[in-house]
């Protein structure tokens, strides 16, 4: 039997990107139940994508209840369904077999990873008192991705004089923001920049300098994405709601490491259920931003652990 809830998690503060504000994450969870187990899965339906959670939860419907793993790469696309779905299968077989997700996998016990936490996009003054209340923390995300960023770029550094900065823009800027930008990203010490222009206006990051390394996110979904990528970026982010799974997700990572590019894993704004399949993706990876959980102001039971290791993987009660 495959059941699907839709929830909400109330967010600790308004959460802005360049595309709109929140102040709820609404998931689906999936639960897969055979013989007596069941297993679960979250995912966060996104709109960037087309997404809803009654779209999602439609195709979510059309599935066989004797579905394998194998089955759903090809009945689903990438994207939210499928991926609540396998983590879902994931989680119900680690439970009959009595083994972690990892152990099935023949991959090592995984360990914590250092995390970025988001300041979400604000004034120059909220983002700079946002970041020294963060300064502890050794890697910052910055949302940001308007033509009038070179302030907050600054405040931020100011809050966080110390602290590894990445930056987020979200496809907000044009080629001539980010050019002009690139020097400022360099001298205030950012490390990474990641989705700076629309995912289907970017063939101009292959004419023009990237001085810094550039990450494709909504460029970039599953291992057929690949292709399209050369040339113009150096990361990508891994998102199981993108790539339909922790099964795809982890055929894109080697795919991508096989091509040469460095590796960031990152979610959308969910549970700690939802981070949970996605820490064994995070294992090595350059850049991890599995914060979703921190941005909460309620979460799952049994949830994901953060302390100065960074991200814990889940405990088996979570999932896996």
């Amino acid at each position: 039997m495959i059941t699907v809830t839709p929830e909400s998690f109330r967010l600790a503060e308004v959460f802005t990107i360049s595309r709109g504000s929140r102040t709820e994450s609404r998931v689906l969870t999936v639960t897969v139940t055979r013989e007596g187990l069941s297993g679960r899965g979250e995912c966060v339906p996104y709109a960037r994508y087309g997404e809803t959670l009654e779209s999602v939860a439609d195709q979510i419907a059309t599935l066989p209840e004797n579905l394998t793993r194998a089955d759903l790469q090809t009945l689903l696309p990438a994207g939210a369904a499928r991926n609540a779905v396998d983590c879902a299968l994931w989680d119900l077989e680690a439970k009959d077999s009595g083994k972690r997700v990892w152990q099935l996998l023949g991959l090592p016990a995984p360990q914590p990873q250092v995390t970025a936490f988001t300041l979400s996009l604000d004034a120059p003054e909220k983002m700079r008192a946002a970041a020294a209340r963060n300064a502890h923390r050794p890697l910052l995300k910055i949302k940001l991705g308007t033509p009038d960023d070179m302030a907050r770029l600054e405040a931020v550094r100011a809050g966080a004089p110390a602290t590894r900065i990445i930056v987020d823009a979200n496809e907000g800027w044009t080629a001539d923001i980010y050019t002009e930008l690139a020097p400022h990203l360099l001298r205030l010490g950012v490390a990474l920049v990641e989705q700076p222009l629309p995912a289907g206006q970017d063939e101009l990051l292959a004419e023009i300098a990237r001085p810094l390394p550039v990450c494709a996110d909504e460029a970039c979904h599953d291992r057929h994405s690949l292709p399209a990528l050369k040339g113009k970026y150096d990361v990508v982010n891994i998102k199981l709601d993108k790539t339909g799974g922790l099964t795809e997700a982890l055929a894109l990572r080697e795919a991508a490491l096989a091509e040469g590019y460095g590796l960031m894993v990152g979610c959308m704004v969910g549970s700690s259920l939802a981070m949970a399949p996605a820490t064994l993706v995070a294992q090595g990876a350059a850049y991890v931003d599995l914060d979703g959980p921190l941005l909460l102001a309620e979460d799952r039971e049994q949830p994901l652990v953060f302390d100065e290791a960074g991200i814990h993987p889940p405990s088996a009660e979570l999932w896996g």
